[in-house]
């Protein structure tokens, strides 16, 4: 798909990957809506790129679902959606005799695996009343993680919800292909975001040392890059694109 002049959003688009994604796409020459949380930098990322800011809390599905709509309709059409916000949490299925609490586990799913396909719905909807190019309307990409893959000990909410995020690629194309939107995940490993901004040197090392080449973090702007890449590939769909540098999580 030729970005030039598309629509897109991008939802955790104030921070991080995702940031860098509306940045890259902007570049591009996509008119972009950036969706986060109230009181992210969103706004001032958005003006930055001469997009919009819609804020947006992704576990409030109804609320999800009016604010995706009322960007679209801003917009004028929606033909790339960028899906980075999510979280985790770390707990055993057993820890010191006591099982994992159900409310965790169901607010990780909910956060991560519920609220991306809430958005994936809504956005398919939107981009099947495009007028085709190529025969192409849309295209949807969804973060996993390497911990789909491989989760470390304390990781059963988030890999169970990472997981069904990689799962869904191939059945949402399929499911979408008449329509002509694709649908792919990308699974990063460790990236230097927030979350990870005040880790030392020393803190990345052991973190990074299963890596084949290169032994450190990831960059926003290489995932970024490589959702770029997808949008311009028409070939690349359903499936779930590992993004860590050769690296396989040990168990702990």
């Amino acid at each position: 798909m030729d970005i030039t002049g598309k629509k897109a959003i991008v939802v955790g688009g104030a921070s991080g990957m995702g940031r860098a994604t509306a940045e890259a796409l902007a570049a591009q020459g996509a008119i972009v809506a950036v969706l986060d949380r109230e009181g992210s930098a969103g706004k001032d990322v958005a003006t930055a790129i001469g997009g919009t800011f819609y804020p947006i809390d992704i576990t409030d599905f109804e609320g999800a679902e009016e604010t995706l709509a009322a960007a679209v309709t801003e917009l004028g059409g929606l033909h790339i959606a960028v899906n980075t916000a999510g979280g985790g949490t770390v707990k055993k299925t057993l820890s010191r005799g006591k099982p994992h609490d159900l409310e965790t586990f169901r607010n990780v799913v909910d956060l991560n695996l519920i609220s991306t396909f809430n958005l994936n719905r809504l956005q398919a909807f939107h981009m099947s009343q495009n007028e085709p190019e190529d025969s192409e309307r849309g295209v949807i990409i969804n973060t996993s993680s390497i911990a789909a893959f491989e989760g470390q000990i304390g990781q059963v909410a988030y890999t169970a919800s990472k997981a069904g995020i990689a799962a869904m690629a191939l059945v949402m194309a399929r499911d979408l292909g008449p329509q002509g939107i694709r649908v792919l995940a990308i699974a990063p490993s460790l990236f230097s975001t927030g979350a990870t901004a005040a880790f030392t040197d020393e803190q990345v090392a052991p973190l990074v040392e299963d890596a084949a080449f290169p032994k450190r973090m990831g960059r926003p702007e290489e995932y970024a890059k490589l959702a770029v890449a997808i949008v311009d590939n028409q070939m690349l769909n359903g499936q779930c694109l590992r993004l860590d540098a050769g690296q396989r999580f040990a168990p702990r």
